[in-house]
């Protein structure tokens, strides 16, 4: 017989999770201390399975009055949802006319402004498209009237060569990061839509030899400041950017031996969690690249999102492994987990849930 560890699971305080997977489903997960011992369970579930349909992004404005969500799909389409029952408010076609098919130039990153900007209705919502070749645009999406036409207000070009593989945006809403394949992680202005800093790789190491550029993941240090960076590598480096100080990396370390595939800060601005291909789970200091601790209960399948929640002390994971697991920031430990069935590929919190319901949201 194997050895086999068990892992106590407490439960998680109450809270509200949407997780989203390969066969283009949306689920939510909900966690009650009264009646459920605060024990994570799916209490509904959208859409139908479709690999066509399969999520690659999804950004979500969780304020208390008509919040969105906007989901980006392998077929091409960004969908504007209620989070809270997933009725649909609007579908936009993303597909570009120079007869490529979605799959070969697919949406690498997507983001949901959350800042109302001037000029606009209450009724419409903006979105950051990043695409895998590199063109990204800011578009205006009316959700009232669905005949009119989402006309993209601004659209550039991130990258010459490579593929995109994430983007994001800082806690401003005034910059953006690109970085992926081949591509060297840049930030970029999006009021200007210019570019305003570009990474520079590291040099050769003592045989002459270069490192490939390929970057996986990154996130803005602080949600207050967005000239520290930290990006995720391909070949399982952790790199922090302080973009008013240099070009390549102010600290650089390696994590395990496996690609690194999400990165999330943490609400102190120093702390970041860092998530690999082989489901390792760890917990790093970035101003000295020192350890903090790993995850207590081995994933296994790669990971593929981390989410902190802003309120609470806990992070969810999710990845190829079809579990949602919530876990404590403080003793790192377990608190729940569900299995979800298909490879997982995002989550994100809703802030705004109560014991008693969602929050606010009425």
């Amino acid at each position: 017989m194997p050895r086999m560890t068990t892992v106590d699971c407490p439960g998680c305080p109450p809270l509200r999770a949407l997780t989203f997977d390969a066969l283009g489903l949306i689920k939510a997960i909900e966690a009650r201390e009264k009646g459920g011992g605060g024990v994570a369970k799916v209490v509904e579930r959208w859409g139908g399975p479709d690999a066509s349909k399969c999520v690659l992004a999804a950004s979500m404005n969780d304020r208390k009055i008509d919040p969105l969500l906007a989901v980006a799909r392998k077929n091409g389409v960004i969908e504007i949802l209620n989070p809270l029952n997933g009725e649909l408010s609007r579908m936009v076609s993303d597909v570009s006319n120079a007869g490529v098919r979605p799959e070969d130039d697919a949406i690498a990153g997507l983001h949901l402004f959350r800042r109302q900007r001037v000029e606009l209705t209450p009724s419409s919502c903006t979105l950051l498209t990043c695409k895998t070749k590199g063109n990204a645009s800011i578009k205006t999406v009316d959700l009232v009237d669905t005949q009119a036409d989402s006309g993209a207000s601004k659209t550039w070009t991130v990258c010459g060569s490579g593929n995109i593989l994430f983007s994001e945006v800082d806690g401003s809403e005034s910059y953006a990061l690109f970085g992926g394949k081949g591509v060297e992680v840049n930030m970029w202005d999006l009021e200007n839509c210019t570019k305003i800093w570009t990474a520079k790789p590291p040099p050769a190491n003592s045989l002459g030899i270069f490192t490939p550029t390929w970057f996986t993941s990154a996130t803005f240090l602080s949600k207050d400041d967005h000239r520290k960076v930290v990006a995720g590598t391909n070949n399982h480096q952790v790199r922090l950017y302080d973009i008013s100080a240099q070009r390549r990396p102010v600290v650089s370390f390696d994590f395990r031996e496996t690609p690194i595939k999400a990165v999330a800060e943490d609400l102190d601005g120093h702390a970041v969690y860092i998530g690999n291909g082989s489901g390792d789970l760890a917990s790093v200091d970035i101003r000295t690249g020192k350890l903090l601790g790993c995850f207590l209960g081995k994933c296994s399948g790669s990971i593929r999102s981390i989410a902190r929640h802003p309120e609470l002390p806990v992070i969810a994971s999710c990845g190829l492994d079809s579990y949602l697991r919530i876990w404590d920031i403080g003793t790192r430990q377990l608190l729940s987990s569900v299995f979800l069935k298909q490879h997982l590929t995002k989550v994100v919190f809703d802030t705004n849930f109560t014991e008693e319901g969602i929050g606010g949201h009425e």
